[in-house]
């Protein structure tokens, strides 16, 4: 006797959902205090800087991942579509400006984005990919009111 088999989409325990909606609540804050102490230091401190993009690109990418935080945090739908739109802005900008270090790297100069964000471990190439996956999760949108929970009509 053969049984059918029916896939079961993956289902993450709330413990472990909570857990990487914590990770990036605390990750992004330190990515941004960071991002934003390189461009202080650039734009004040470092001595014949006459080039102000990449500082002001480092800023920038600051505001952008203090702005994505709050998504992390808050559980409301404005939130949710806040760091939503952020994160797909800071994915764009990280490949548009990666990829420019790469063909003109005097251009860009050193920001965050250079090189995809090789100075600091790839995170900023990887971490709104990571971020938009756990906003888009089925259960994080039930939960910040998105979609209605199971069960319900």
């Amino acid at each position: 006797m053969q049984t059918e088999r029916t896939e079961q989409p993956l289902v993450l325990k709330p413990i472990l959902l909570d857990a990487f909606g914590r990770i990036l609540a605390v990750s992004y804050p330190i990515l941004a205090l960071s991002t934003g102490v390189r461009a202080l230091f650039q734009l004040l401190f470092k001595a014949g800087v006459t080039y102000y993009l990449p500082p002001a690109l480092s800023a920038l990418a600051a505001s952008l991942y203090l702005l994505a935080t709050i998504g992390f945090v808050y559980r409301r739908v404005w939130a949710w579509r806040l760091s939503v739109m952020v994160l797909a802005l800071e994915t764009v900008l990280t490949l548009l400006v990666g990829s420019l270090s790469l063909a003109y790297p005097a251009l860009v100069g050193a920001t965050v984005w250079r090189h995809f964000g090789a100075d600091y471990g790839y995170f900023p190439l990887f971490q709104p990919l990571l971020g938009l996956a756990w906003l888009l999760w089925p259960e994080t949108l039930r939960r910040y009111g998105i979609r209605p929970q199971a069960g319900s009509s």
